[in-house]
This record gives structure tokens, sequence and C-alpha cells, in this order.
């Protein structure tokens, strides 16, 4: 029997899952099928039961129902607990055990894509919204001096470290436009590359030893990521982040972690 997975979304024909689980079965060997399950905007509870009775056995999620899969699971794992918000489900048991991938999917393409350790480094994330809070304990995790969050409003930035008070030694909160010094690592967890903005930061936090991330992607490089790299910085998109988080996911459904630098160089060659 092939057992069933989807990633959940609305909209999801643009998603790209279907094809790097796919790739990743083929890889270990796993029968699995994965789908696209476009839910009703009203209608991602109905849908995940659905789901759960022609027996999937998982599922991804992403926008705009992140937030309503944290609240729909029976049980967080302790990293969606600290992201608030829930990408991946594991059917089973009588239990929707809901689970966040995407900061250790970050993390993982920073250290083994981009060769780049966070250990004693200094990282600047920008943004406070739901995809910095899922990215915050895994980059915590992986030994940084310090994180400085900024954003265009401080409140939020400080209500996010808040909830993360066993750490407050090492994070500092920042307006935009006030934060100081060059980082190691910056993160553009914001949405404004949607926008073909930047974060209105100094140019000053860019040098010749930063990498400068874009969670988003596209067939060309974002606003920011140009930005950064006209002022010295190497930068990357959110591409691999992608891939790894699958690949965490895939993990947890499979018990077995794929080799995702196959898998990343075929959707860079043939991002279609």
């Amino acid at each position: 029997m092939t057992d069933r997975y989807c990633v959940i979304g609305n909209p999801i024909a643009h998603s790209k899952s279907p094809r790097i689980h796919a790739q990743y079965g083929a890889q270990l060997g796993e029968d699995i099928g994965y789908e696209q399950c476009l839910a009703p905007l009203d209608g991602f509870a109905a849908t995940v039961q659905r789901l759960i009775g022609e027996d999937f056995k998982g599922a991804n999620v992403t926008v705009p129902f992140k937030l309503e899969a944290a609240r729909l699971a029976t049980r967080l794992t302790p990293r969606a607990q600290a992201a608030g918000a829930v990408n991946t489900l594991v059917f089973g048991g009588g239990e929707i055990v809901g689970d966040n991938t995407d900061g250790a999917g970050l993390v993982a393409d920073i250290v083994r894509n981009a060769g780049v350790s966070l250990e004693n480094k200094r990282v600047l994330l920008l943004g406070a919204g739901g995809a910095a809070r899922g990215a915050l304990l895994p980059l915590l995790g992986a030994g940084p001096r310090q994180i400085v969050i900024a954003n265009r409003t401080l409140a939020t930035a400080e209500a996010l470290v808040a909830g993360f008070a066993a750490h407050a030694a090492r994070l500092q909160v920042s307006g935009f436009a006030d934060v100081e010094g060059r980082f190691d690592v910056i993160v553009n967890a914001t949405s404004a590359s949607l926008d073909a903005a930047v974060p209105p930061v100094p140019t000053s936090v860019f040098g010749p030893g930063t990498l400068a991330l874009d969670m988003m992607y596209g067939d060309q490089p974002t606003v920011f990521m140009d930005f950064a790299a006209g002022h010295g910085a190497t930068v990357r998109d959110g591409l691999g982040m992608l891939v790894e988080q699958a690949a965490e996911a895939f993990a947890l459904w499979r018990g077995k972690r794929p080799d995702t630098a196959q898998v990343l160089a075929s959707m860079r060659q043939s991002p279609q």
C-alpha cells in the first residue's frame, strides 16, 4: 500500500513540495504518494479530518493555515510550541501531532549547504512575525553569540523575545534603522521581498564576511539579495530552506532523512 501525504494550502498550485518529496521517496525507496491539497479558507479542519478518514499519514501545511494547524493539533512538539505555528502534521494513533520544521530547515541550509557555522556568530533576524518566530529556537540551538531581532514595530520584537526568556542574554531587539555593527549572518524573515522592498537597515550591517539569506525565493534574486550583494555580502535565497524543511518533515514521517544535496541541485537546475 502506498502511504499518502500532501501539502495543504490556499493557494497551492505553485507548491514545489510534491516534486521534492517524490525525489526523496525515490532516493530512499519509500513507497509514498504526495499531492497538493487546496483547502477552503474556512475549511482547514474539515480538510484535515477528510485526509485522516482517507488514511493519509501526514501533511505539510502552508499559508494561510499554519496558525490554525497549531490550534488543531492534539499535541505539539517543543519547536512547534516555540513557533506558535505548525507546518507539518503527523496522523496516527488517534493523534494529530504538530511540528514546525521551518527553522530547522533554515539552520540546515545555512550550516550544511552554505557551509557557514552559526557557533559564536552575530546574527541579525529581520522581522518579528511568524517566520521569525519559527526560526528563533533552532537558530538559538545552533549556538550564536548574539541574535538581534530588528523590526519596524519595536513592541512586536520585544513580545517575541519575551517568549524566549531562558535565552534573554543572547537576544536583543532593535528598530530597523537603529541596528548597529556588522553581522556574520543576516536572515530576512520579513515579507518585504514580495513587495520588491528592502527592510530599511543601515548598509553597515553587511560586509564581505556576511551571509545574507532571504527566506523568499524565485526565478531571480530578490531585491534584498541584490541590496546585500551590493554591499559586499554573500547572498542566498530560501529554496535551500524549503528543501531542508521538507527533509525534516520526511524524516518525521518515514524515520529516514534524505540526502538533500542532489535534490537541491535538481531544483536549482530546473526550478519549474
